[in-house]
This record gives structure tokens, C-alpha cells and sequence, in this order.
């Protein structure tokens, strides 16, 4: 995956323990949410949920037809994600997803049978647009971002951490906030 020579990408992994764990790698379309939770989930062996996958097909054309997904719509999306969480066995487990809402928030917190650490993925408006535009093969259109980030509510809780940056450094960043947490 990485070029010869070129090293462990992501040096930095902190010493955890096997806590069960949901990482919730959050934030609008473009902010990188699949990229990082992805990688993170790489370096530490942890299992990854992508939370687009658990989308049933009307949310999916809704949204590629540049509509904004209300919170009912969302309802069977939850059920289906927080049912795939819930039979996960094996230690913590990372997803990516957008959780913009209180009632996303509000449901993963209550219904998922493992502690919450939200972790909010905060990169410029204008990057989030370039990257929209440069994303191929994916049902979200740039056209939904300023809905996307109206919608955005950070959990009181949420760990910020700026995502306009290489992912290594990225996943360095949150890896020092999880020990933090861990350590105190």
C-alpha cells in the first residue's frame, strides 16, 4: 500500500486498552470521514463501520438527487448501522459517518452498547467544495454541502480535530486525543 522504504506511515499508536469502544470519525461530505476512519482503523487493527453503506437505496437517490435527508429519513439507516455495531465482538470499533443531527447523535449515544467518543473531522468550507467536486463514483453532490454544514451540530463532547491536513498527522492527532482520554 505504501511505497518501499517509505516507513510506517503512522508511527504514532497509543498504548489502549481493549475498551469497547465506538470512535466516531464525524463531519459534513468531503471532510474525509471514510479516508481517516479507514486509516485510523489500519493502525490501531480496530474494525471499521462506513455508515454510507448501511444507507437503504431511497436515502441514497434522495440525496444524488440533491435533496437533504430529513431525520425520518435517516430512521432506518440508524436501525440498520446500530444493529451492525451492536454485533460487533471483537474490541473498539471505528465509524465513519456523518452524525450531523442531535437526533443521529442522540440515538448512536443511546442505542449502540459501547461508550461514544466523538471525534469531529473540522476542515474549511472551501476545501470540503474541492473536494466534493474532485469525488467521483459517490452519491452525494457538492450542491448538498451548505445543507451539510447547516445541519452540523457538535456534540458537547466532540474532540475537534482539524482535517486540512495529511492523513498521518491526522491520525496522529486523534491517536494523542484517545490517549488523553485513556490517561487522563
Amino acid at each position: 500500500m505504501y511505497p518501499a522504504g517509505y516507513g510506517d506511515p503512522f508511527p504514532v499508536r497509543p498504548q489502549l486498552n481493549p475498551m469497547s469502544d465506538l470512535y466516531i470519525i464525524m463531519g459534513p461530505a468531503g471532510s474525509g470521514k471514510s479516508t481517516i476512519a479507514g486509516a485510523l482503523s489500519e493502525r490501531m487493527r480496530w474494525t471499521m463501520v462506513e455508515a454510507d453503506t448501511h444507507h437503504p437505496q431511497e436515502n441514497v437517490e434522495k440525496q444524488a438527487g440533491g435533496v437533504p435527508l430529513t431525520d425520518a429519513d435517516r430512521a432506518k439507516w440508524l436501525d440498520s448501522m446500530i444493529n451492525h455495531i451492536n454485533c460487533e465482538t471483537a474490541g473498539p470499533v471505528v465509524l465513519a459517518c456523518s452524525a450531523l443531527t442531535p437526533y443521529v447523535q442522540n440515538r448512536l449515544q443511546h442505542e449502540v452498547e459501547r461508550s461514544c467518543v466523538w471525534l469531529l473531522l473540522d476542515v474549511p468550507k472551501q476545501t470540503l467544495a474541492a473536494r466534493l467536486r474532485a469525488r467521483a463514483n459517490h452519491f452525494m453532490p457538492a450542491s448538498l454541502l451548505d445543507d451539510q454544514l447547516q445541519a452540523l451540530t457538535s456534540p458537547p463532547q466532540a474532540i475537534t480535530i482539524n482535517a486540512d491536513q495529511p492523513i498521518p498527522q491526522i491520525c496522529d492527532a486523534i491517536c494523542h486525543q484517545i490517549s488523553r482520554l485513556q490517561h487522563g
